[in-house]
């Protein structure tokens, strides 16, 4: 049984306005720094020997700072699977603004089983190549939030109006091809 830990990564002055990020690459702000180190200190103890990334550089930097947290290098690997949604022309549009915009969808963005299936993909491949390894995962809160409401066991959201929130931390166990949400180590509150 292999251990994986999806972060999402700190926050970015477009989290802050409240833009959509997608696949764009926007950088941690200080905030978000705090929030990735704090991350790292939530998952400490708990053996985590390994820090991968998807290759947004906010994701990288998170890596990072948790990594360091945990006394690690990393992250160990950049992974492709692990990318944000690609928002496409939704890309820097503030949230609220997206019904008015796009009442139908927005037409030139990823599909949400795409991003699903190349999450699992990704999290099996982790669990293929390191068995009964504690890897954490820095990545973004569409993926996380997709991976969990398509799980049979998780019951995200479980609350009204929960999110996935910048630092955020929730805790996978991969079994073959099972994939089975066990744990949500978010901070208490958002920064």
């Amino acid at each position: 049984m292999t251990t994986i830990a999806l972060v999402r990564h700190g926050q970015t002055d477009w989290n802050l306005a409240g833009r959509i990020q997608g696949s764009s690459d926007i950088p941690l702000n200080d905030t978000g720094r705090d929030q990735a180190r704090d991350a790292g200190r939530r998952l400490s103890g708990r053996g985590f020997s390994k820090v991968v990334s998807s290759t947004l550089g906010r994701a990288v930097e998170t890596a990072q700072l948790i990594a360091d947290q945990l006394g690690l290098t990393g992250p160990d690997e950049r992974i492709p699977d692990l990318v944000e949604r690609a928002y496409g022309s939704a890309e820097g549009v503030p949230g609220e603004d997206l019904p008015l915009l796009y009442p139908h969808g927005v037409p030139d963005a990823e599909a949400e089983p795409e991003v699903v299936a190349r999450t699992r993909r990704a999290m099996i491949d982790l669990a293929t190549r390191f068995p009964d390894d504690r890897t954490a995962a820095a990545t973004h809160g569409g993926v996380i939030g997709r991976l969990l409401r398509d799980l049979p066991s998780s019951d995200f959201p479980s609350r009204d109006h929960q999110r996935v929130l910048n630092g955020s931390a929730w805790i996978f166990e991969v079994d073959g091809d099972d994939i089975r949400f066990v744990e949500e180590l978010s901070p208490t509150a958002e920064q």
